[in-house]
């Protein structure tokens, strides 16, 4: 938001107007200052005139010769504008002046003939000295208000106060009540412990009363609508003072009565909205929700088709205004208009947003009651905006608005006790002194010794309990006073399953990965794309209510297609090998088993591997890696998986459970994605590899040497490895200490669809060292159970 310092100062008597100075205390107060800006004037050496003589040119037709007093000397002028007189006094750019120095080039104005007529200096226009788009005409001071005979000489940007510094201020989401120059006000006020010069409204009013009836059809859209008529307006330009102030924070002027609209919703942080009273027909005004099928042309002239859900300011003949969001056409205010309707209304925070996404129609209205704006902010808005309407156009206000706040919100109270106080802040700033920080924020106090009850003002809607009440103490206490302490109480840190997690991500980044964040919106194509069929559990998904487009439409049930997509994009830009791996949760359509009325959503991890050497084998041994980071025993069990080649894809378990798949992606698949090659992939529940698992237990440890020996055996292709180290584990006895699988061997005198593995054990005794003729009934043992359960064949002899 734009914050002209100028502006500021009508409200409150600044201590200082340098401009770092404000930014460090906005800042310290919770209100980002993304920029500061000048804004001053574009053009050197323009004075004030006045136009003593002004006829037509006596060889031109469609020019005029005039005469101009600068205040030192009357000077020929030819000009080009015919909506002045005589008598008008104007922005003279004296022979030698400079228009436009904010740009590259700017033009240097001189004295030259025209027609005959040598003319010195130029009289200006808006546009040409850079205060706005009017060029239609020059700029005539008195009449806008700006400039009289007094000041003929004097350089034009201080006789018009152009010169400001403008501060560009990020307002969060929770702080509505600081989106208007007099909320910011009121935050330096409680911060410099100085009055507010709040504004007080006054203006004449004709005998009669408001002739609309306003009818609020549904109160929570619409908590309340205050409209105060207008009549006798003459539409035309706004004072120079309001126009300048517009342009300073960015604003266009357009016309009398639509700059002050647009001038008190800057300065009080409420929209307002003005309609040309004689278009709204049977004098009657209601509010409602739309109904399905109804259209409305908004100001911008586009016809918009409305939903059930939207807001909408209606006449009997049907809407004329998208509450919050943009006013319609068919009561738009024009040059012809000479009656108006001021309305200051509230709206329903969450249906302005829905709506203002739905439409893309993002407006500075829009953004304040998105946030939230005080219902009981909405008399003084419409009774400021009626003043200004009638200084600038010259109309007569009704007697009385009509007020419909069917439901007046009051203060509320939270109760403060000085604990809360203390136990986030410290011991300072102590109670006593926390309380007088609330009160200079506008919050009333009822103190019972170390509690209070603080009532919270209605602009206020994001205070609602003890901690919100602290962090307002602890912002304008001033957060760098508080000492960088160790503070005392329970320990902190990261969870067991957070540490396990963090383990796994180190592990894998270790083993030359990069860790992706990718989106939680997929599309059904990336599904499609996977080769997933109909069945599969992964195509059971959440749609998502309001897509901001179909290929982000529902959430993910897996963490490939982000993977893969972020692959397809790194190998699209060149590079050679991808190594990605995420964790996040995934969106299925069971209810959670803690809380029904979500949706579960696990935690997973998934891998994708591109480039020279990946296979199969290179995502297996990630899986194993896990598994000995995790310290959980994984079994990788070969498997037809869907999206994965038929071939090279198995199942990981863990127990008796199936947690995930590992494998190389389907070659269509890669091709859906843009790539070529091999891609290895592996996705699998984070639960398992995290979750608690049995205590440490202390062993032993025995001081004897270690027997190893290898053994190899014939085995069916269909017997997976794990299970030949599954029997061998089972059946070695209580001396073996570990046995691994170190190779596979096909072709030779191995027969057809089978191979030969290898496997080498370690056995050591507590209290002796383990001989040859005591190791050799152990291999007879291991030899015979594989056989019998595995059909299995010992190579070689024991």
């Amino acid at each position: 938001m734009k914050v002209p310092i100028g502006w500021l100062a009508d409200f409150i008597d600044l201590p200082t107007r340098d401009p770092y100075e404000l930014e460090r205390i906005l800042v310290s107060l919770g209100h980002e200052v993304e920029g500061i800006e000048e804004f001053g004037p574009s053009f050197e050496g323009v004075v004030v005139g006045r136009v003593e003589e002004a006829r037509p040119h006596p060889d031109a037709d469609r020019i005029r010769f005039c005469r101009v007093d600068d205040g030192t000397a009357t000077r020929d002028v030819v000009c080009g504008a015919w909506n002045f007189e005589a008598g008008a006094v104007i922005a003279y750019a004296r022979a030698g002046s400079r228009l436009g120095t904010d740009t590259d080039q700017p033009l240097e104005v001189g004295s030259r003939k025209i027609r005959g007529i040598v003319s010195h200096g130029m009289i200006a226009s808006a546009r040409e000295l850079g205060l706005g788009d009017d060029h239609d005409g020059i700029m005539v001071l008195n009449d806008l208000g700006a400039a009289t005979d007094d000041d003929l000489g004097r350089p034009l940007e201080e006789v018009i106060g152009l010169g400001d510094v403008v501060l560009d201020v990020s307002i969060t989401t929770n702080r509505g009540d600081c989106m208007g120059i007099r909320g910011l006000a009121r935050e330096l006020a409680a911060y410099w412990q100085i009055p507010l010069r709040d504004i007080s409204p006054s203006f004449p009013t004709g005998p009669e009363n408001s002739a609309f009836e306003v009818s609020i059809r549904d109160v929570e859209a619409c908590p309340r609508f205050v409209a105060h008529q207008v009549d006798g307006v003459r539409i035309g330009p706004s004072p120079l003072w309001m126009q300048l102030r517009l342009l300073a924070i960015g604003q266009r002027p357009i016309s009398n009565v639509v700059d002050v609209s647009n001038y008190v919703m800057w300065e009080l942080g409420h929209p307002i909205h003005t309609f040309d009273a004689d278009t709204i027909s049977g004098r009657q005004v209601i509010i409602r929700r739309a109904e399905e099928g109804e259209k409305l042309e908004t100001l911008d002239g586009v016809v918009r088709p409305l939903a059930a859900g939207d807001i909408v300011v209606t006449d009997p003949s049907g809407p004329i205004a998208l509450a919050g969001v943009m006013g319609g056409a068919s009561t738009e205010v024009c040059e012809t208009t000479t009656s108006v309707l001021v309305e200051a209304a509230n709206w329903h925070p969450p249906s302005i947003l829905a709506t203002s996404w739905r439409l893309g129609l993002r407006s500075e209205a829009s953004a304040r009651f998105e946030r939230g704006v005080d219902p009981n902010l909405s008399a003084l808005a419409t009774a400021r905006t009626v003043e200004l309407v009638a200084l600038t156009s010259g109309g007569m206000p009704r007697s009385r608005a009509v007020d419909c706040y069917p439901i007046p919100r009051r203060p509320w109270t939270v109760d403060l006790k000085a604990r809360d106080v203390s136990r986030l802040l410290g011991p300072n700033p102590p109670f006593g002194e926390a309380l007088s920080l609330l009160e200079r924020l506008g919050f009333g106090l009822d103190r019972d010794g170390r509690s209070a009850h603080v009532d919270v003002p209605t602009h206020r809607a994001d205070v609602t309990r003890p901690a919100d009440l602290v962090e307002e103490v602890a912002r304008l206490h001033g957060y760098d006073r508080f000492p960088d302490l160790v503070r005392h109480g329970t320990r902190g840190g990261l969870t067991p399953e957070q540490l396990a997690v963090r383990r796994l991500r180190e592990a894998l980044v270790g083993a030359g990965l990069t860790e992706a964040q990718t989106l939680s919106f997929i599309g059904q194509d990336d599904l499609d794309a996977l080769g997933l069929p109909p069945q599969d559990p992964r195509r059971v998904t959440i749609r998502v209510k309001n897509p901001l487009r179909e290929e982000e439409a529902i959430l993910r049930t897996t963490l490939l297609p982000g993977l893969m997509g972020a692959m397809s994009r790194n190998v699209a830009r060149g590079l050679k090998s991808v190594r990605l791996f995420e964790t996040g949760r995934v969106f299925t359509a069971g209810d959670d088993p803690e809380d029904p009325r979500i949706p579960f959503q696990p935690f997973h991890l998934a891998m994708v591997l591109s480039g020279p050497g990946v296979d199969v084998f290179a995502a297996t041994g990630l899986v194993d890696l896990l598994a000995r980071v995790a310290g959980r025993r994984l079994e990788i069990r070969q498997d037809s998986v869907a999206g994965l080649h038929p071939g090279r894809g198995a199942v990981v378990t863990c127990g008796a459970a199936d947690i995930g798949t590992v494998g190389e992606l389907h070659p269509a698949a890669v091709r859906k994605f843009g790539l070529e090659g091999r891609v290895a992939v592996a996705e699998m529940g984070l639960g398992p590899l995290v979750s608690a698992g049995p205590s440490w237990v202390l062993e032993d440890v025995s001081a004897y040497p270690p027997m190893v020996f290898d053994l190899a055996f014939v085995l069916a292709d269909t017997v997976p490895a794990a299970r030949l180290l599954e029997v061998v584990q089972e059946s070695a006895g209580a001396h073996l200490e570990s046995v691994e699988l170190f190779d596979e061997f096909r072709g030779g005198s191995i027969p057809a669809a089978h191979r030969s593995l290898a496997v080498r054990l370690t056995l050591r005794a507590m209290d002796h060292t383990i001989s040859d003729e005591e190791a050799a009934p152990i291999g007879r043992g291991i030899a015979a159970a594989v056989a019998d359960r595995l059909g299995g064949v010992l190579r070689g002899s024991i």
